[in-house]
């Protein structure tokens, strides 16, 4: 007797923040469970795919999309975001400016991109991640308030926030099980599926072409 037909899953996920709050560290941990302090800063937009096993029945594949700090700044993030259906912002614990900008790339967010007619629209799921909480244990920045973080994040329309490192490998797959759970569910719950209903002019990559797709350099970001 053969079990339930396999179905997969393809999420778009972009990854925003301000310059140097170690997006492309969070991916790659994410991605090759891999850490290092020298990256070069990501120019425009760079890409990641991940294959997740997310049950017996489902397959979940994730396009990342590492869009650059000072894009938020330009035209081209319309095109970055199409079709995406969740996204992290990511700010560093340490530099509080960089917090200011989180409001400012949710906003961007919401302006620009939205979850599929089919699923009847609205704001894609946003995830906080609060980064490089190792460097909070060395006594750099101010700790977090969980309490009055919560509170920005239901204010602010945000799903949930992690405090995240790359260096430690702290919270960054928890965070990403909770955005595709939401994503998840709610394709589930709308009873549709996008496998095969994304546009033709979308991007598919190659997996074993963006296998390490990061290459390294001078310069954190």
């Amino acid at each position: 007797m053969t079990g339930p037909p396999t179905r997969e899953y393809l999420y778009k996920i972009l990854v925003v923040g301000d310059l140097g709050t170690g997006k492309t560290s969070i991916i790659r941990r994410y991605v090759h469970n891999i850490f290092s302090t020298n990256y070069k800063s990501t120019i425009g937009v760079d890409f990641a795919l991940k294959v997740i096993q997310w049950s017996p029945e489902i397959i979940v594949r994730l396009q990342l999309w590492d869009i650059a700090g000072q894009e938020r700044f330009g035209n081209m993030t319309r095109v970055y975001y199409k079709e995406a259906l969740g996204a992290f912002v990511v700010y560093d614990v340490t530099r509080p400016q960089t917090f200011e900008g989180v409001t400012k790339w949710k906003q961007d967010l919401d302006s620009k991109v939205a979850l599929p007619e089919l699923w009847g629209g609205g704001n894609i799921p946003v995830v906080l991640l609060a980064n490089k909480s190792d460097l909070l244990q060395e006594g750099h920045g101010q700790p977090i308030n969980p309490l009055e973080m919560d509170q920005f994040c239901q204010d602010n329309g945000f799903s949930k926030w992690f405090e995240t490192s790359a260096k430690d490998n702290s919270n960054i797959d928890e965070a990403a099980r909770h955005l595709i759970q939401t994503i998840v569910a709610i394709e589930e719950e709308r009873g549709t599926l996008l496998t095969d209903d994304l546009d033709n002019d979308s991007i598919h990559l190659d997996q074993s072409k963006h296998h390490d797709h990061y290459s390294g350099g001078s310069g954190c970001c």
